[in-house]
């Protein structure tokens, strides 16, 4: 294998093992900023050793251990300091292994090697409630938790929240220094304080799902580990609060779309559109479950209803935004053709969620529902009322949508220029060459 075939595996190894790796690390040493380095250091090791000795049959059991040997060093070292400090006569110094406390001097490798190699169990669950705990801001919770779990760059966290890569970067750096200084424990929380972060949580994990559906940078337009991660988090947040619709409809939302990855693709890994799929190869257990996820969300809402003496009815009282957009899905996943999609439902479901959660991308998406349901004319009139927002001015979907509008408008030299622009403001190979190719079809036309 070349070099640089080495190189392309490491990173697609590091994409998947990561989370998992930084999570197993933060739960020895309690400290985010230190578990990250330890697992940046098993990686320098990869990078070191596998070109010559090649990728082992087990790459993530072998950034572990080599993370582990680096912790290992790290407690000795520190250890060694606090010997240090007591011969120079401080006292009273104490660290933490696990959940024993260990006084300067003792030896804890033994313990140390043993909660290394245990199975690392619900860690990724507790490292996202770290990343999102509410000493951090929003977007500092946002952009950390996409770091460490997602294994994004800097960069593609700056694209998926359409905010600046340098800023992405500092509110990294602080979040882990305010969460080292705050000595925030490795727990998930309980009661009212599980309902006081689960908002900030349900959006990271939905951002990691939707960088797993369709990645912002990179030669694949699927990383299906990131789907799977935010899935396995979904499924475990609805067993740990059962009561909550949004936790349900989250993860309705996900089952359903992740239901369509074997059909989003072609052989050689080219995007293939929603109208465009091949719906029998649609998972219909996904879509099952998703509808199972959404009726558990939807008895939730009634019996919040009643508890609070609302009637129940059509009332889309405590209807959240995670459900909406899983009634969105439902009704493309209940659809046996194209065809047969109620688009008119999805323009309504639409324009509630626009209500209760307005944004750009929103109003977006409305307008592809509004084209389809009323005519491409309807749908352009709105999407051009969007092109002075600031929040859109790069991102991509929004020349693409314009396009596909005026395309259908016979609107072709029009088309063609919008399609090339936003092949040119996205990141990723296989979206760009999809987007080329269909501005090549409006001179073909």
């Amino acid at each position: 294998m070349e070099p640089t075939d080495t190189h392309r595996a490491i990173d697609a190894v590091w994409r998947i093992e990561s989370p998992r790796l930084i999570a197993g690390l933060t739960r020895i040493v309690r400290d985010v900023g230190v578990a990250e380095d330890l697992a940046q250091d098993a990686l320098l090791a990869a990078l070191e050793q596998w070109p010559t000795s090649g990728v082992p049959d087990n790459p993530g059991a072998w950034l572990m251990a080599a993370a582990k040997h680096r912790a290992i060093d790290h407690f000795r070292r520190n250890q060694r300091l606090d010997r240090k400090h007591e011969e120079l006569g401080r006292e009273g110094i104490i660290q933490k292994i696990g959940t024993r406390e260990v006084r300067a001097g003792e030896a804890p490798m033994d313990e140390l090697d043993a909660a290394l190699d245990d199975d690392v169990g619900d860690d990724l669950l507790r490292l996202v409630f770290i990343s999102c705990h509410p000493v951090l801001s929003t977007e500092s919770q946002v952009a950390l938790t996409l770091r460490l779990l997602g294994g994004l760059t800097t960069d593609e966290i700056a694209r998926a929240y359409l905010v600046q890569e340098p800023t992405v970067a500092q509110r990294i750096v602080r979040a882990k220094r305010t969460l080292s200084e705050a000595r925030v424990p490795f727990e998930v929380p309980r009661g009212a304080e599980l309902a006081a972060r689960l908002s900030s949580v349900l959006a990271v994990i939905y951002l990691v799902f939707n960088e797993g559906y369709a990645a912002t940078a990179g030669d694949n337009w699927l990383r299906p580990a990131l789907c799977e991660d935010a899935l396995r988090l979904g499924r475990i947040l609805a067993e740990l609060a059962p009561q909550e619709p949004e936790v349900h409809g989250l993860v309705a939302l996900m089952e359903i779309q992740a239901s369509r990855s074997r059909a989003r693709v072609g052989p050689s890994g080219e995007p293939i559109l929603l109208l465009e799929q091949n719906r029998a190869h649609w998972d219909q257990l996904l879509i099952h479950r998703g509808f199972a996820a959404l009726k558990r969300s939807e008895k939730m809402r009634l019996e919040k209803l009643r508890s609070k003496g609302i009637r129940a009815g059509k009332t889309a009282g405590l209807r959240g935004p995670y459900v909406l957009q899983a009634e969105i899905a439902a009704c493309h996943a209940r659809a046996r053709t194209p065809e047969e999609t109620d688009w008119t439902r999805i323009v309504e479901l639409y324009g509630e969620l626009a209500q209760i959660a307005p944004s750009p991308v929103v109003e977006l998406n409305r307008a592809v529902a509004v084209g389809m349901a009323f005519g491409p004319a309807a749908g352009l009139e709105l999407v051009d009322k969007l092109t002075s927002e600031p929040a859109l001015e790069k991102y991509h979907l929004l020349p693409g949508v314009r396009a596909d509008l005026l395309k259908k408008l016979g609107r072709l030299q029009e088309a063609r220029g919008e399609f090339e622009r936003a092949a040119a403001m996205t990141r990723n190979v296989r979206e760009r060459a999809l987007l080329l190719d269909r501005a090549q079809s409006c001179t073909a036309n």
